[in-house]
């Protein structure tokens, strides 16, 4: 079992920036995927940025260039940059991890709200 605690979400203006957490705990050495992913009032929750064990990184495309994913093994935080932010941006953060390559099991953290607005 794995435990997700996100955080740092909160209120910015259009172009400000914010950085969100997830905290995992648990069984969770060694994760092979983690992604934040988001969901805006009346629409699916779509993946936003993904990271994996090698490093290896993925942007949905309307983030590319202003987002940036990131984790911390020795802490086991995955971190999501959001810089130049936009009003679209504004929706409900999840964080997803998928702890092995060999298994389609995965863990969701409570979501954390990011409000872009002036």
């Amino acid at each position: 079992q794995v435990q997700l605690v996100g955080s740092g979400g909160g209120l910015v203006q259009p172009g400000g920036s914010l950085r969100l957490s997830c905290a995992a705990s648990g069984t969770a050495a060694n994760i092979y995927e983690t992604g934040w992913y988001r969901q805006a009032p009346g629409k699916q929750r779509s993946l936003v940025a993904r990271i994996f064990r090698d490093g290896g990184t993925k942007y949905e495309d309307s983030v590319k260039g202003r987002f940036t994913i990131s984790r911390d093994h020795a802490k086991n935080i995955a971190y999501l940059q959001i810089n130049s932010s936009r009003p679209e941006d504004t929706a409900v953060y999840y964080c997803n991890v998928r702890p092995s390559r060999f298994s389609a099991q995965n863990y969701w953290g409570q979501g954390t709200q990011v409000t872009v607005s002036s």
